[in-house]
């Protein structure tokens, strides 16, 4: 079923992109490898400027084409998922990437169809 609409992920970026930045520290990532945090609050930075960037309402610049910026979401929920096993995180560290990374690939998987995405 497919019903995120380009406007719903517009709004959902910004506080995504904080949440990567903030959640590290709040849940004391890094027990397991300090890449567990530093790999999400970089992103979380990246994520921020991306969305900055992207051409939809909420971006400043609209520098950055909407679907672009969907593989890039895409892409960020795969490494997620396989980050855990690549560094050896477990517990917390990896439960987090999993649950981000799949939560990603879900939004990224329930875009409506948009014919203005370009």
């Amino acid at each position: 079923m497919k019903f995120i609409t380009k406007k719903i992920h517009a709004f959902l970026d910004y506080p995504v992109a904080i949440a990567l930045i903030a959640l590290p520290f709040l849940l004391s990532l890094g027990g397991s490898n300090t890449l567990a945090l530093q790999i999400s609050v970089a992103t979380g930075i990246a994520a921020f400027l991306l969305t900055i960037l992207t051409d939809h309402h909420l971006g400043a610049f609209r520098i950055i084409p909407y679907k672009f910026h969907l593989l890039v979401d895409f892409l960020v929920g795969l490494v997620f998922v396989i980050a855990p096993f690549l560094f050896g995180f477990n517990g917390i560290d990896a439960y987090y990437y999993w649950i981000i990374g799949g939560t990603v690939l879900l939004v990224v998987s329930a875009h409506k169809p948009d014919m203005t995405l370009s």
